[in-house]
């Protein structure tokens, strides 16, 4: 079962002025140690900022509370699967809202399609709820 949807669209002209003027008080603030890593050694590196800045407002948007109610920007992160595959790593008052969503004997997913094509960078995100075992 769907348990919310999310999508944003952002400029990475925006994102890239943010890096300008605020460097790491603007990317510590917003993302996590492993996002700044991953994001620093890309060759486009304000895309793949922006790729996730998108992903966690559309984060924010299906767990149906924004950027409110204890849902902090470096409580959702995006991580890879082992087959590369993208998804959110979810903890403090995300986490917290995506337990409380979650049906007892389900179990959540959350699915993330991240794309770019500049100077716009755009995510979807669905949380998933299937029956455990």
């Amino acid at each position: 079962m769907i348990l919310g949807i999310g999508s944003d669209l952002c400029d990475i002209r925006r994102i890239e002025r943010s890096l300008d003027r605020f460097g790491e008080r603007f990317t510590h603030r917003i993302f996590t140690e492993g996002e700044r890593t991953k994001s620093d050694r890309r060759a486009t590196r304000a895309a793949s900022y922006a790729r996730r800045f998108a992903a966690k407002e559309a984060c924010s948007k299906a767990l149906g509370t924004g950027m409110s109610h204890g849902v902090f920007w470096r409580d959702m992160e995006v991580v890879n699967l082992p087959g590369g595959r993208p998804t959110m790593r979810l903890t403090g008052g995300a986490a917290a809202r995506l337990k409380a969503m979650t049906p007892a004997g389900f179990e959540a997913f959350v699915h993330v399609s991240l794309t770019d094509d500049p100077p716009l960078a755009q995510a979807f995100v669905v949380i998933e709820a299937r029956p455990v075992g």
